[in-house]
């Protein structure tokens, strides 16, 4: 194997000193990912999101009302909700002026990407892990988003 385990011990060494969620490195047909659990992520949510509060003190009602409507949604048993498995912000293209990656009322399939979460300036692509027909897209392009918080609605 290319990567020697020291390589590797300074990857886990630069993800715990950078308060990094995933790091991703590829060396040809080899690849290693590290991923840091929960337990980060929580330390992270509360530094994350007091910064975010602050400026948008105006607006959680608007997050209020954002928490009923997925619910309602998510009645038929069958639909699957694809959340945020971090704190960030929600992009549904990968630049401002390129399609979004769905939409509602389209078919997608499993592994494909749904969306992105920006988190301490990483892109991280969301990918789907059901195929189905995307029902509601329920956060806005560029809103933050925090852990476990519904995405969009999937009907398999």
């Amino acid at each position: 194997m290319k990567m020697e385990f020291d390589y590797i011990e300074k990857l886990v060494e630069l993800v715990s000193k950078n308060e990094l969620t995933e790091l991703s490195v590829e060396d040809g047909e080899k690849a290693v990912i590290i991923r840091k659990e929960k337990e980060l992520i929580t330390t992270q949510a509360a530094p994350v999101a007091a910064p975010i509060a602050a400026p948008a003190a105006a607006a959680p009602t608007p997050k209020a009302e954002a928490a009923p409507k997925p619910e309602a949604v998510e009645e038929s048993a069958n639909q699957v909700k694809v959340t945020s498995p971090m704190v960030g912000t929600f992009y549904k293209s990968p630049s401002p002026d390129a399609a979004a990656f769905v939409e509602v009322g389209k078919n997608i399939s499993t592994g494909q990407v749904v969306c992105i979460i920006e988190a301490m300036k990483l892109m991280n692509e969301i990918e789907s892990e059901v195929s189905g027909k995307v029902v509601k897209i329920c956060v806005e392009d560029g809103q933050p988003v925090e852990f476990g918080q519904t995405l969009m609605v999937i009907e398999p």
